[in-house]
């Protein structure tokens, strides 16, 4: 097996093989936690106006997701864990854009197959891949905005890759440095209202989750689905 780590949009266009899509904070933590809320479905969509169109067909799903962080404008929900844990969402489909994450796999047009990443459902990643045992596996941090490395996503891409290679490493440490680096702004009082201080704690609980999220294609368009591994 091939372990690649990749980086950004560019590097999620170039990824190849199983391809993981990683955004820690706060994409594709949120969608964990919205399945383990009860959601049906979550369907990622690139554009804002695609989420309102699915609106439209069917009033009943719950639009949730942001740019550059904040939350989209009419929409229920921005791209906040924090916001899911009292909400009963049984049996109820998500549509989910955001800045980074799903973008990520809008642009993995070489994957074979997508599957997110985060750290809340690590181990279930990789136990899933070794299953799976694919020739090339990509690991693609997507950063902020899919344009600038975080180091949230490239600690979960390392520690993915020790996982696949039977060394699983140590990250206490970086996510407790998290904090004072590309995690502060979940500390800053300023932007509380944007970046819950419980957003952090959430996405960075480790392997708390036995599921992951495959990406389905179908007619040009994305949907989710929960695989318990």
């Amino acid at each position: 097996m091939e372990i690649r780590i990749e980086h950004l949009l560019d590097g999620a266009k170039k990824s190849e093989g199983l391809v993981v899509i990683i955004d820690v904070f706060r994409a594709f933590s949120v969608e964990c936690y919205g399945y383990d809320r009860g959601a049906k479905e979550i369907i990622p969509v690139k554009e804002v106006e695609e989420a309102f169109n699915y609106k439209k067909l069917n009033p009943s799903v719950i639009l949730a997701g942001e740019r550059n962080g904040i939350k989209v404008e009419g929409f229920d929900f921005s791209n906040s864990p924090s916001e899911l844990l009292n909400i009963d969402l049984n049996n109820k489909t998500i549509i989910h854009t955001t800045s980074s994450g799903v973008q990520g796999i809008s642009n993995a047009i070489h994957a074979e197959e997508i599957i997110t990443g985060s750290l809340v459902n690590a181990k279930a990643i990789a136990r899933y891949i070794k299953e799976r045992k694919p020739k090339i596996v990509s690991l693609v941090a997507m950063g902020w905005c899919g344009d600038t490395i975080t180091e949230e996503d490239e600690i979960c891409a390392k520690y993915i890759k020790s996982l696949l290679e039977d060394n699983e490493i140590d990250i206490s440490k970086d996510i407790e440095a998290l904090k004072k680096s590309d995690g502060a702004r979940f500390f800053n009082e300023d932007t509380q209202h944007i970046f819950p201080k419980d957003d952090f704690y959430l996405c960075t609980k480790l392997n708390i989750f036995d599921f992951i999220i495959k990406v389905i294609k179908k007619d040009n368009k994305y949907r989710t689905e929960r695989i318990y591994i």
